[in-house]
This record gives C-alpha cells, structure tokens and sequence, in this order.
C-alpha cells in the first residue's frame, strides 16, 4: 500500500470518531441552548412592552400596577399609597384580567 492509500483509509475513521461528540453538541444545542435564548427574547419583550397601568407580578413574588416607567426602572403601587421602585428586568410577567378573577377566588 502506499502511503496516500493508507491516510485516505484513516480520515474516515477521525470523522467516526468525532461523532458522538457532534452529536451531543447538536442534543444540548436543541435541548439546552435554543430554549433559553426564546425564553431570553420573551424577557426582552416583555421588559420593552411594559406601560403605566400593567399589573405585574415581580420575580420576588410582589403583585402590583405600574405607576410610572423610565428608561431602566419602575414605579409599582403594591398597596394603596405605596409605591416601590425596582429594576424592569425584575419584572416576571404581566397580569391579564382573568389571571386577577383567579386570584379573587383564592
């Protein structure tokens, strides 16, 4: 055998050899990754929609109504007379009208 017969021979076998790897890259690229970064862009979405008047519900857990929104912060009224101040990205989600009939029932 010559000696280019013997490296053609061997490159198929490097390609083998790396694919379980190629594949485990692809599972954690589709399990892992790509449903982080649409989670990531809901965030981002919701951040930049929020106005005056959404009741939102923060990560700590606090339920409140967006009294006034700036660049990064808001004002929240969680109580009547009480308003805090936190970060736009501490922001969980935003309350519709039936998710309030539920907490009523509660």
């Amino acid at each position: 055998m010559t000696a280019t017969t013997l490296l053609a021979a061997g490159g198929g076998e490097g390609l083998v050899a790396f694919l379980p790897i190629i594949l485990i890259v692809v599972v954690f690229y589709f399990l892992l990754i790509r449903p982080q970064q649409k989670r990531q862009k809901q965030q981002r979405e919701l951040v930049n929609s929020l106005e005056t008047g959404d009741r939102v519900v923060s990560v700590g857990g606090l339920y409140g109504t967006i009294t006034n929104v700036d660049e990064d912060v808001l004002r929240v009224e969680i109580a009547p007379g009480t308003t805090i101040t936190m970060a736009k990205q501490a922001v969980n989600r935003r309350l519709q009208d039936d998710d309030d009939d539920e907490d009523d029932d509660d």
